[in-house]
């Protein structure tokens, strides 16, 4: 089995939005991070927003962040999401509930095999969180250049400075 383009685009948004944590990021950021197209992203980020898995925050400071709860979600409910074919072979029925004719399908044991076979590949992503994918967080930054943010702290003034007059 074979994930579009479209799926995996958006299973990095949500994975990039994951180790990002807290703070916005734009499509920019994702699209520099793996250096796919910003035009691609727009769309899988809008329908990510659709489905409430994505916040998006409009304005000169915008940007994305990932919804509260998306952390909890599956990637096999994802892939469901975002996937719009599971049929493997052309007597599964395609997305209008359409399928070909086949002269052997009432002994047919392929397509028995075959549907067991998704359903365990489904079956196994349902395993995994985003969350769970997203960690450890560190390795994951480093690698989409995303960087600890290390609050600036001003530093006292060393003992025996004299302190403005009065």
């Amino acid at each position: 089995m074979r994930l579009t383009d479209y799926t995996d685009y958006a299973l990095r948004v949500l994975l990039y939005l994951a180790v990002r944590g807290e703070g916005l990021s734009t499509i920019q950021d994702i699209s520099d991070a793996y250096g796919i197209s910003k035009n691609h992203l727009m769309k899988v980020v809008q329908q990510l927003g659709e489905l409430g898995w994505v916040e998006t925050v409009r304005g000169r400071n915008g940007g994305l962040r990932l919804a509260e709860q998306t952390n909890t979600l599956t990637v096999g409910e994802i892939v469901r999401a975002t996937e719009t074919d599971f049929a493997l072979v052309g007597c599964f029925p395609d997305p209008q509930g359409e399928r070909r004719a086949c002269v052997i399908t009432p002994q047919c044991r392929i397509r028995g095999a075959l549907e067991a076979a998704r359903n365990a590949f489904l079956a196994e992503l349902d395993r995994y969180t985003i969350g769970e994918v997203a960690k450890p967080h560190r390795p994951l930054a480093a690698l989409l250049g995303l960087s600890t943010i290390i609050p600036i702290v001003p530093v006292a003034p060393a003992g025996g400075e004299a302190g403005p007059p009065s």
